[in-house]
């Protein structure tokens, strides 16, 4: 907005400028041309004018569309690599396993309940007087395919590796580790694409802007990910704006 509005008090002010000039120096006759010249100045100025304007607002409707495609994707990356440590401990370390994984992979389904038992060890310390104490039986009741329960009847997760709309071909980066803490080794996982990728046709320099934001409304930095490598989280780095990251 700061730029639009120095170019038209430019233009403004060139314009004036230029009117004063050629009714002060400018012949009569020659009068004519250079008002048509001054004429093809003020609409190129004018073009430049509405450009500066109209690109950022093109360039920001077409950020705002392909990061919602984005950030459908990592969630998705996100809700399988979680079900891969839920069902197996530790997330997996690429999407070809990943898929693989939700193709075949079941949850169990169990039913925690308490009951009272016969406690022997003490019945017999206290010679024969029966004594109980309380356990905790967990019944497997049946299982669920991971694939029902996350996407149902959908394919969408074997494609979930693709960036959408960007150059064909083009991947969002995963990998997966182990991070140490307080000497306790934490599966972690991150997925990530660069906005340069995104936004691969769009303005270079509108391009170079986005990747310096540094904004609550905005994605800061010059990607978009979910997980950390080097933090225990899942959470993207996607503001609400653009919905639910935890």
């Amino acid at each position: 907005m700061l730029k639009f509005i120095l170019i038209a008090v430019a233009v403004i002010l060139l314009t004036i400028g230029l009117v004063w000039v050629i009714d002060k120096f400018v012949p009569s006759k020659a009068k004519p041309v250079v008002q048509i010249l001054l004429w093809v100045l003020i609409i190129f100025l004018g073009y430049q004018t509405y450009m500066s304007i109209y690109e950022p607002l093109q360039f920001n409707k077409v950020k705002d569309k392909r990061y919602a495609k984005v950030i459908e994707k990592l969630v998705d990356i996100r809700n399988s690599q979680l079900a891969h440590k839920e069902v197996t401990g530790t997330f997996a370390n690429d999407f070809e396993s990943l898929v693989k994984f939700i193709d075949t992979a079941k949850y169990t389904i169990t039913q925690r309940r308490d009951s009272t038992v016969i406690d022997e060890e003490l019945t017999k310390r206290y010679g024969g007087v029966e004594m109980t104490k309380d356990i905790l039986i967990i019944d497997t009741l049946g299982f669920v395919p991971v694939r029902d329960s996350l996407f149902k009847s959908s394919t969408r997760y074997k494609t979930m590796m693709n960036v959408p709309e960007a150059e064909e071909g083009a991947t969002f980066k995963m990998e997966a580790g182990l991070l140490e803490e307080n000497d306790v080794k934490i599966p972690v996982f991150e997925a990530s694409v660069k906005k340069s990728v995104i936004l691969h046709d769009q303005n270079k320099d509108l391009l170079a802007q986005e990747n310096e934001v540094v904004s609550v409304d905005g994605v800061n930095g010059d990607e978009l990910k979910v997980g950390s490598m080097t933090e225990v989280k899942t959470n993207g780095n996607w503001p609400k704006t653009y919905g639910d990251s935890e």
